[in-house]
């Protein structure tokens, strides 16, 4: 049986932007501007507009920035909870696992906070064996090799062929997180294991996306969206 659509998301905010440094040594990456926006906004209003009411954001450094900037969500429309994460924080699998007791016992989606996407989160109908859906896009020149292999069938693969690039937007279900314990811990290898039991799914996007790790990049976004203006 298919789910309804998800009520609850997480941004992914903790990490420290090393990348980004020296931007990031007095703001957290999230709050970087692009077109006089934090990126993190952008992601709010998106999922606001998409019907997202209850989101979670988890934070590490200058994590009191993103508490001060977005509050409790009320400008959008949307409830804003917090997942406060230790110096370091938690890689994104100690993340998620950390903030599931604020995101229901559904799919709930997970967007990086240091991307941006006209993606419109539209969510699909999960089948009840599947336990991960993630969005694909084409291999941007900094990575090239991507990460997974979309099959015809729209399951997702990490055997040879012809790869595409995780988005870092992805709808989880909580069981994907089963047996796992508090503490740092990578995403991919849960990922890994769930594909090589058929049960990720997963689309390919064409639209805009573009992962801001570096201040190049932030610069080239900064500059499209600054000209489309109006």
């Amino acid at each position: 049986m298919a789910d309804q659509s998800p009520i609850h998301a997480m941004i992914l905010a903790a990490g420290r932007g090393e990348r980004m440094r020296p931007l990031t040594d007095s703001t957290p990456k999230p709050l970087l501007r692009v077109a006089g926006k934090p990126l993190i906004q952008y992601h709010v209003e998106a999922l606001a507009r998409a019907g997202v009411r209850q989101l979670v954001v988890n934070h590490a450094h200058l994590g009191g920035q993103i508490v001060d900037f977005l509050g409790d969500g009320g400008t959008w429309g949307v409830s804003i909870s917090y997942s406060a994460e230790p110096a370091g924080a938690l890689e994104t699998g100690g993340g998620i696992f950390r903030a599931l007791p604020l995101l229901g016992d559904g799919p709930f989606w997970v967007v990086n906070g240091d991307i941006w996407t006209d993606y419109p989160f539209t969510p699909p109908r999960l089948a009840a064996d599947t336990l991960a859906h993630l969005v694909m896009v084409d291999n941007p020149p900094h990575h090239p090799g991507g990460d997974f292999v979309l099959a015809d069938s729209g399951r997702l693969s990490a055997d040879a062929g012809v790869r595409l690039t995780y988005s870092g937007i992805g709808l989880y279900r909580p069981e994907l997180f089963a047996g796992c314990a508090g503490g740092a811990f990578p995403l991919a290898p849960l990922l890994r294991q769930a594909m090589a039991d058929g049960r990720v799914n997963g689309e390919y996007f064409a639209g805009r996306w573009l992962d801001i790790g570096t201040p190049e990049r932030l610069g080239e976004l900064d500059a499209q969206l600054t000209a489309r203006e109006p």
